[in-house]
């Protein structure tokens, strides 16, 4: 079953780099792994595409340490496994969040600020391109979220170019469904790290997702509609950062 799992996950996210150009001849590609599921698995195909497509390109996989004294054995291991070193950069991100700014929406800085990271060290590397974890499911969650909180409709881009940095960040699993993300992360016995984060399954985000689960339940495959539509529908309104 994980064969088959894997080679659907692979025609995905080979899809989606040919749509909208995310992997590319030359790219060198700061792979962002947070240590969960979803980060491993984008690493996981990475390698893959490396490996079994023509293209060529190089991965730099990178990991932010918040702060929380998280564990980085197991992620550091699987990096080896599959052929490459992980970068850990200490930060002091949580603390900057939860104790300094004690924001009240604290998900939104902490992107910020991790995003801004990131793009800091890909130019320390030499990087290009900026990989992130977001799946098919994010997309539609992040959909629901401005139109719910925001009034207007925002979805962020497969392929986002950030001139002023000249660096593009990618989400190669924009096609793959969270739930064969589980599977597979689980099948393969990643080492998942448990999220320490003080907001970690408390956010809107999280609200929206037990709604569209719901929504999911009632009518199959509405996830995977709503991100039809959105591709469907004029880019330059849809697809932003």
């Amino acid at each position: 079953m994980s064969q088959r799992r894997i080679k659907h996950i692979f025609k995905q996210v080979r899809d989606a780099s040919l749509k909208y150009h995310l992997i590319e001849d030359g790219d060198r590609i700061l792979a962002a792994v947070s240590g969960g599921k979803d980060s491993l698995t984008m690493l996981y195909f990475l390698t893959l595409v490396q490996k079994y497509t023509p293209v060529q390109f190089s991965i730099e996989a990178v990991l932010l340490d918040m702060g929380w004294e998280e564990d980085h054995q197991g992620v550091t291991d699987f990096c080896k496994q599959l052929g490459l070193d992980l970068r850990v950069e200490h930060t002091s991100i949580g603390r900057i969040v939860f104790e300094n700014r004690r924001e009240k929406n604290p998900c939104a800085l902490c992107s910020n600020l991790r995003r801004g990271a990131l793009n800091r060290i890909a130019k320390d590397l030499g990087c290009n391109k900026v990989a992130l974890g977001h799946h098919r499911d994010d997309a539609v969650h992040t959909f629901f979220l401005s139109m719910l909180f925001e009034g207007r409709f925002h979805v962020f881009k497969p392929s986002t170019y950030l001139d002023r940095m000249d660096i593009t960040m990618i989400r190669p699993l924009v096609y793959v469904a969270e739930s064969d993300i589980e599977k597979l992360s689980a099948s393969l016995q990643m080492p998942v790290m448990t999220s320490l984060c003080p907001a970690s399954g408390q956010t809107k985000r999280d609200e929206v997702k037990e709604v569209l689960e719901i929504i999911e339940a009632r009518f199959p495959g509405a996830r995977q509609r709503f991100l039809s539509s959105l591709e469907n529908a004029a880019p330059d309104t849809f697809w932003s950062l």
